[in-house]
């Protein structure tokens, strides 16, 4: 169980997979940007990842899963099974850059979390440099792949570094998780909050400031107003 609120890490991940379709959702509607690819790393952020195109199917779009190395905990499986059932389309691989705009309209990034460390391998490191040469508006989850978590964008290095460091990530919009990090102050899109469940008592423990969700709003777009508050 979570020390945050004592919820499990099933009902944290399908929080924070909801509140990043529904932020993609804002921005991005499915009758202009319906073909989403969906790329998930092997962690957590993956697992956010799957949520998220399980509910953008059900919001009317057509997700597209790229996930080269699947993770092996039972939650993963039973999530990347649900995508299944859906029958949710999974690539192997993934097109050209130049190839993109003509299978995709928007990518959805949950490949790396907070707790990447350099260097990015193989197949994430070419899913990155393409993802950033696509020309494709990019979603990122909690923080853009291959940022630090306090110091925000850096080029990240490869393994083995054959084709180069890769530039920074820079996504058109990203969705922070729980609290926007540290890192994300460097953040220049639009930017929403999502993961509903911080108790007033957490919030005022860590002097989150965190910004009012509206209605039933999972998410809430974080202003340059509300962000010096954070």
């Amino acid at each position: 169980m979570s020390a945050a609120g004592a919820f499990s890490l099933d009902q944290l991940m399908e929080l924070a997979g909801l509140s990043c379709a529904q932020g993609l959702s804002k921005v991005y509607d499915n009758t202009k940007y319906s073909r989403v690819l969906v790329c998930c790393g092997p962690g957590n952020q993956g697992g956010d990842g799957l949520v998220a195109a399980r509910h953008l199917k059900m919001f009317g779009y057509q997700p597209t899963l790229y996930m080269p190395k699947p993770g092996s905990k039972d939650i993963y499986k039973r999530l990347a099974a649900q995508c299944s059932n859906l029958h949710i389309p999974t690539s192997p691989e993934l097109p050209e850059a130049t190839n993109f705009k003509s299978s995709y309209d928007v990518v959805l990034d949950a490949i790396f979390g907070f707790s990447f460390k350099p260097p990015a391998r193989a197949p994430f490191d070419t899913a990155l440099r393409l993802i950033g040469q696509s020309g494709l508006p990019v979603v990122s989850v909690d923080i853009p792949s291959g940022w630090d978590v306090d110091d925000g964008p850096q080029e990240v290095k490869t393994e083995g570094d054959q084709a180069g460091a890769l530039e920074a990530l820079r996504p058109d919009v990203l969705v922070s998780l729980t609290a926007p990090k540290q890192g994300a102050r460097s953040f220049q899109g639009r930017h929403f909050l999502g993961g509903r469940f911080v108790t007033p008592d957490l919030d005022k423990k860590f002097e989150l400031n965190l910004p009012k969700y509206e209605g039933t709003e999972q998410v809430v777009e974080i202003t340059d107003s509300t962000e010096s508050k954070l």
